[in-house]
């Protein structure tokens, strides 16, 4: 393989060798000087009545490193910052990884309570992003910079799981970084999911990394790193295992169990919605900085038509409010042809109990699932308000989504921020589903537990729909527990009142979720990393209710 650049290395690959210099080079061009605005990214952002005030222009962010006690973002406030934000910077450094002295990520968590590390000494992609966010929205790119390069190496190595070879574009899980003190060098070792819970390779990751490689450039305002031919290559290489054609009729993704921030058996096979979320907001965010030449031009235009295709799709059938779900219980089944209203041939008796109660008459979610004769009605953070801030969400849905919160706040919120899902798996439908994971018990871990991560996404879509307070409220309910509780990596019970049975102490992601989400509180001009204004020609013809009858 020696003439594609690649390098056999088995399950785990190491970079002891690997020539560091070849991206970090074509790095070294002067930066581009581009004046960066203060509106949420996109014209219309700028017009939501958030109840912030309105500039027209922006300062960038300087780029020294912090003090510990007195974080640049806290710096340009004039407020007082909580007394949790010096601890939660503290212990976000403490988990800082290097990488023959470059910082190149942090890990999962650095919990000394503990002598069972299992694999929370590494750095994983989607665990990496909110501490990212947090350096970049304190003016530290850096970190963030040679995460993205360091991973961008790994992708590029061929991997093979077992005696099987994964795709060219597949990005690790995690990565370790080893010293060795006697010898002085360091090596990195990457899971590509052969030591993952289940052997699932993450389909989640090349999005995070997407995602993220977009986060830098909006907010240092360098393109010099996407528009590296290095980074061009990547981006394409994620995309094409997802732009594919074959069998599948749908313009969602068909993924496996495990694949995600869920990496365990949770029912969520099919096409779950966190992983189309992502997608629609990878393949967005890829088409903001691919260049349109050469083979750039053709992904573009596949990027195009599959945005429209998926948007058509999540919007239409994955979209349940009162109205919608009415129509569904009145489905009739077995119809056949173009003209079939119930066109999945979901069963209205398949409907569980519990949703007749938990929709409000005011609200709506995308629900887990939709495939032939399924229909998840379980409600999911993360693909909500990564539709939201995306945009994979109409304006509409995305205040409907807005509305379920604040009505169903006990059930989705409680005592501790946020339910991964709603509700949990009991009783026999546990064992059968989840294959007796003493893990995933009731209210724990990822069967309905509560995770703090997700403050930081929630914090985002509520800034984004103008609804700071749900957020504000959601940030108080953090600040009275989540240091007292040693940044514990979830929260089990209805309520979110309890400690997780296993969870982890110090957790990189809680903490640093935190930070993001205070962070956007003091300054709302850093949504625009993260979120992406609706594309009105993608908007397409909704005809059902999206919520509530407009008045």
């Amino acid at each position: 393989m020696e003439g594609c650049g690649l390098r056999a290395v088995g399950s785990h690959c190491s970079l002891s060798e690997m020539d560091d210099l070849d991206l970090t080079r074509a790095l070294d061009k002067p930066r581009l000087k581009i004046e960066r605005k203060r509106s949420f990214d996109e014209r219309s952002m700028s017009e939501l009545s958030t109840g912030y005030s309105r500039h027209d222009g922006i300062h960038d962010s300087p780029r020294g490193r912090s003090v510990l006690d007195t974080p640049l973002s806290s710096a340009r406030n004039s407020f007082e910052p909580h007394p949790m934000m010096a601890e939660a910077w503290e212990a976000l450094r403490r988990s800082m990884v290097f990488f023959r002295g470059q910082p190149v990520g942090t890990l999962a968590a650095v919990d000394n309570t503990t002598d069972e590390v299992l694999n929370y000494d590494q750095v994983f992609v989607r665990d990496f992003v909110p501490s990212a966010l947090a350096f970049l929205m304190n003016g530290e790119p850096d970190i963030v910079k040679h995460f993205l390069l360091k991973t961008l190496q790994l992708q590029g190595w061929e991997k093979r799981v077992d005696r099987f070879k994964l795709g060219e574009g597949v990005m690790p899980a995690s990565f370790k970084v080893l010293h060795d003190p006697i010898r002085e060098t360091d090596n990195i070792v990457a899971d590509f999911g052969e030591s993952a819970i289940g052997r699932v390779a993450p389909v989640d990751s090349g999005f995070w990394w997407i995602i993220l490689l977009r986060a830098y450039t909006k907010s240092t305002g360098d393109l010099t790193l996407s528009e590296t031919p290095e980074c061009q290559k990547g981006m394409k290489l994620i995309l094409s295992l997802c732009l594919a054609e074959g069998f599948d009729t749908f313009p969602t993704l068909l993924c496996a169990d495990g694949c995600s921030m869920i990496d365990r058996r949770m029912g969520v096979y099919g096409y779950p919605i966190e992983i189309q979320a992502l997608f629609f907001m990878a393949l967005r965010s890829a088409l903001s900085m691919l260049k349109p030449d050469g083979d750039g031009r053709e992904c573009i235009e596949r990027i195009v038509k599959r945005l429209h295709a998926l948007s058509f799709h999540m919007r239409n059938y994955f979209w349940l409010d009162h109205q919608n779900l009415n129509d569904i219980y009145r489905f009739k089944t077995e119809e056949y042809s173009h003209t079939a209203v119930n066109k999945f041939n979901v069963m209205p008796d398949s409907i569980p109990e519990w949703v007749f109660d938990f929709m409000p008459l005011r609200g709506g979610y995308f629900v887990g699932n939709v495939g032939p004769a399924h229909m998840d009605f379980r409600w999911f953070a993360l693909g909500n308000c990564v539709s939201i801030l995306s945009s994979l969400a109409t304006p509409d849905q995305s205040m409907a989504i807005m509305d379920l919160l604040e009505h169903r706040w006990e059930e989705l919120v409680g005592e501790m921020p946020l339910k991964i899902c709603y509700p949990c798996l009991e009783g026999h439908e546990w064992r059968i589903v989840t294959g007796c994971d003493p893990k995933n018990t009731r209210w724990s871990y990822h069967n309905g537990g509560s995770w703090p991560v997700l403050l930081w996404q929630l914090t985002a879509a509520c800034i984004k729909t103008g609804r700071p307070q749900i957020a504000r409220r959601a940030v108080d309910l953090i600040e009275s527990r989540l240091h007292r509780d040693c940044w514990p990596e979830y929260y089990d019970g209805k309520l979110g009142r309890y400690v997780g049975k296993q969870a982890r102490k110090y957790q990189t992601w809680s903490i640093a979720g935190y930070l993001v989400a205070k962070m956007l509180l003091e300054d709302p001009s850093h949504i625009g990393m993260i979120s992406l204004e609706e594309d009105k020609l993608m908007k397409p013809v909704i005809k059902r209710s999206a919520s509530w009858p407009q008045l």
